[in-house]
């Protein structure tokens, strides 16, 4: 049955759940009763007050032959159901017990465990159309059109909301365009990250892909890795993590975002490259420390986000004596011991550069905003601090908020540029872009990815005040590199 979402072009036609298939991977969906049982790390639990994650790919219209879109639909469905076979605890719920907890000899207090239950109950599958709704509608626009949030499921709601309502974990919403296919996913973060996100999706589109081809079902041989789903803890940490809870609408903080708007902009390998040859020339010629070898640690990346952040503070019209901070996630899959690069769940620490506003903005600034997220980065991953930072918090928990406060100075970058993005081909061509829902969308939350055509190009999707972006993209300085 057809319904709208509300703003009048996304019609929803169809919800279905889409369960593991056991016999697209032997042994890999436990059939077990009672269910297994999957406890949270630190990295996981104090994610579950923030957002979903969610990410999608424009597609070009597939080549459906006799059979119809619904044909294509439903063998998106069925492709999906032989990937969650692989990735079983993500059709699963989060659960929640009491426990006890003692405080000293004689004083306890009630405490709360959040699980995921390997229970196969499925991820929602949704099917939707938005036939006056074109590629170029989605793709071509600088500013980011309000159709696309209508085109993730799961939106508006915390992660904690899958405890208290009992809601899927995954969620993938599939929407027929005029000329276009929009796939779409939205993955709960208390129980997995943009790593994790990336490689479902493509396993999902690997197996679409070889399906359409007449390579069967047999996902033995795929190219994409089978993932690592045992959770890593300290040797220290308790298992599972009591939270100082009573109920889990305990954990609730719902933010009050402000409007914000948002912009897509890619950056080509070859406007990557001289940002980062003059962020090292800069810096080498303003310092006698670090030494030149330092300096030529200095990525990309750091010059790109380096760029960007000298821009936004002038767009936001900061005065200079004013504090600015950047904060960055660092993942730590095959940093740490124990954790490999397949591993589902959590495995990531942040990194926060700070300066001045004034220091960012004179002369010399690009080499020196390189060179504090270059030095946060690094920072950032000391493996015995995170070690400590990891056994402190299970002796005292701390929750992540979208907003735990106002701040007009702050950057916050999200996704990496490692994520094969255009790499998802579901059988009729690879994507034409790549955008992302409304989680987490709050002033200076920047979006990475992988730029078109790969080859060191960079895309970010920038969410700003609608005043202060539309200062960002009048920015002649800043908007020479965008091409």
């Amino acid at each position: 049955m057809e319904s709208s979402t509300g703003d009048g072009d996304v019609r929803i036609v169809s919800r279905r759940l889409v369960r593991p298939e056991p016999a697209s991977s032997p042994g890999m969906v436990p059939s077990s009763e009672p269910p297994e049982v999957i406890h949270l790390t630190p990295w996981d639990l104090q994610l579950l007050t923030v957002d979903h994650t969610q990410h999608g790919i424009l597609l070009p219209m597939p080549r459906t032959g006799g059979g119809g879109a619904q044909v294509v639909v439903d063998d998106l469905a069925s492709s999906l159901s032989l990937a969650l076979g692989r990735f079983y605890p993500l059709a699963g719920r989060l659960t929640t017990s009491e426990v006890t907890v003692t405080d000293g000899e004689s004083s306890t207090s009630p405490s709360l465990v959040i699980s995921l239950c390997c229970n196969s109950e499925g991820a929602e599958f949704v099917h939707a159309v938005a036939p006056g709704v074109t590629v170029s509608d989605i793709a071509t626009p600088l500013y980011r059109p309000p159709v696309v949030s209508s085109l993730f499921p799961l939106n508006g709601l915390l992660n904690v909301d899958a405890v208290v309502s009992s809601l899927p974990v995954l969620a993938a919403q599939v929407t027929e365009l005029a000329d276009g296919v929009f796939v779409a996913m939205s993955l709960n973060h208390g129980v997995a990250d943009g790593t994790t996100f990336w490689h479902l999706f493509s396993t999902w589109s690997e197996i679409n892909r070889r399906r359409t081809s007449g390579g069967g079902e047999d996902i033995s041989e795929l190219s994409t890795p089978p993932p690592a789903l045992a959770r890593w803890f300290l040797d220290t940490c308790p298992v599972p993590i009591p939270l100082p809870f009573s109920k889990p609408e305990d954990l609730f903080r719902r933010p009050q975002h402000t409007p914000m708007q948002e912009c897509f902009l890619h950056f080509s390998a070859e406007s990557v490259k001289k940002l980062k040859a003059k962020a090292k020339a800069e810096m080498a010629a303003a310092m006698t420390e670090p030494p030149p070898a330092a300096v030529a640690t200095i990525s990309s990346l750091q010059s790109l986000l380096a760029h960007l952040w000298r821009a936004v503070c002038g767009a936001r019209g900061l005065a200079p004596h004013v504090a600015t901070t950047y904060k960055l996630p660092v993942g730590l899959r095959g940093r740490v011991q124990g954790i490999p690069q397949e591993y589902v769940g959590n495995a990531l620490t942040f990194a926060v550069a700070r300066s001045t506003v004034g220091e960012l903005l004179d002369n010399r600034g690009l080499g020196r905003a390189a060179w504090l997220l270059n030095r946060a980065v690094a920072a950032a991953f000391d493996e015995v601090r995170a070690m400590e930072e990891l056994a402190s918090w299970a002796q005292k928990p701390r929750l992540r908020h979208v907003v735990p406060r106002r701040n007009p100075a702050r950057v916050v970058t999200g996704g990496s540029p490692r994520s094969d993005v255009y790499g998802n081909d579901f059988g009729w061509g690879p994507p034409v872009a790549v955008r992302s829902g409304d989680g987490d969308k709050v002033d200076g939350k920047v979006t990475l990815y992988e730029g078109r055509g790969g080859g060191g190009a960079l895309g970010l999707e920038v969410c700003l005040s609608p005043e202060a972006l539309a200062r960002l993209v009048a920015d002649e300085e800043f908007m020479e590199a965008v091409g």
